[in-house]
């Protein structure tokens, strides 16, 4: 079974975690994935490897972490690939997949050109 776990970075801000929530409900009413968690890299619960032990225990056998950062860096290209290398050793039964970043989607001009166009 698939599950999609939304990663994001993490805020002192509450209303971070609130839209980040929110945004999994969404998602979930627009999908058919049976799983959807989210996760954040740091400063907020639940952390990355809470989000994919959630989503094994759902019955994952596949975990595509989706990320929710706009560009690449530390983050997007050290720190969440070596919490994946450790995933896949706690859980070598099951199949890891991490998305680009939001801002290399091609799509992302047309977003931010409707952004504007308001």
């Amino acid at each position: 079974m698939r599950a999609i776990l939304l990663i994001s970075h993490g805020s002192r801000s509450a209303k971070t975690k609130q839209e980040v929530a929110a945004l999994v409900k969404r998602l979930e009413r627009k999908s058919k994935i049976s799983i959807l968690e989210y996760a954040f890299l740091e400063l907020e619960r639940p952390s990355i490897p809470q989000g994919i032990d959630r989503c094994i225990k759902k019955g994952a056998s596949e975990v595509v972490l989706l990320l929710n950062f706009l560009n690449s860096g530390r983050h997007v290209d050290q720190d969440i690939p070596q919490i994946v290398k450790d995933a896949k050793k706690r859980y070598p039964h099951v199949r890891f997949k991490m998305t680009s970043s939001v801002g290399q989607h091609k799509g992302i001009a047309d977003l931010f050109a409707e952004m504007i166009s308001r």
